[in-house]
């Protein structure tokens, strides 16, 4: 008899505590379902804040820039970035520079600053005697970005200047033989042309819009 009792104690014992653990379940759940909705909230919010600033940027030519901030090329002056039809070009928000990018124009693919600078010269040199625009391939030898996002939106952008471009029709970088450079223009879209003895080369594909008459 007593075993029965036992028995009959220990599943009302049990019940009961089952009961318990569902009502307390209930009762945490909305707060939980809240807790998360506002954690979400909260994210969003931060994550919009960190990248409002891109919407209002622009892409602009810079006379010159601060070459001690250059993480790849910092030995260069900005003579040899102005000079021969080369340019810098700045991502621009409430008159700040938030992210650089250094080009030369040619049209061949250098493998490293030697040809870089002589290919450039060439290049110039040809556009003197035609229509001014200096080369067919612009190409990327540094970048750098001061803000989070910075980055993309420079390639995002010089890359929509250059498929406006009429002379233009390749986007080409000179980058180091790093795994930063490698992941930052792959994740943006580049395909690795070759590597170099010093150096490696990615291609942003440029398609450009038919013109009809």
């Amino acid at each position: 008899m007593r075993e029965i009792f036992k028995s009959v104690r220990e599943k009302l014992t049990s019940r009961y505590l089952e009961n318990r653990s569902l009502k307390n379940n209930k009762k945490f759940k909305p707060r939980i379902k809240a807790r998360i909705r506002r954690n979400k909230q909260i994210i969003s919010k931060n994550i919009n804040s960190l990248f409002s600033w891109i919407k209002g940027a622009e892409l602009v030519e810079l006379k010159e820039c601060n070459t001690k901030e250059d993480p790849v090329r910092p030995e260069l002056d900005n003579t040899f970035r102005t000079s021969y039809g080369r340019k810098i070009f700045g991502v621009k928000y409430n008159k700040e520079i938030y992210a650089v990018m250094c080009f030369a124009f040619t049209n061949k693919v250098p493998k490293n600053l030697t040809e870089l600078d002589k290919f450039s010269k060439d290049a110039h040199l040809q556009s003197t005697h035609r229509d001014q625009n200096v080369g067919q391939i612009a190409i990327a030898y540094t970048v750098w970005s001061k803000k989070k996002g910075g980055g993309k939106l420079i390639v995002k952008e010089v890359y929509k200047k250059i498929k406006k471009s009429n002379h233009l029709n390749r986007l080409v970088t000179l980058s180091p033989l790093t795994k930063m450079a490698t992941k930052f223009h792959t994740k943006n879209g580049a395909k690795l042309l070759q590597i170099n003895e010093t150096s490696q080369n990615f291609e942003y594909q440029v398609i450009k819009k038919e013109k009809f008459e």
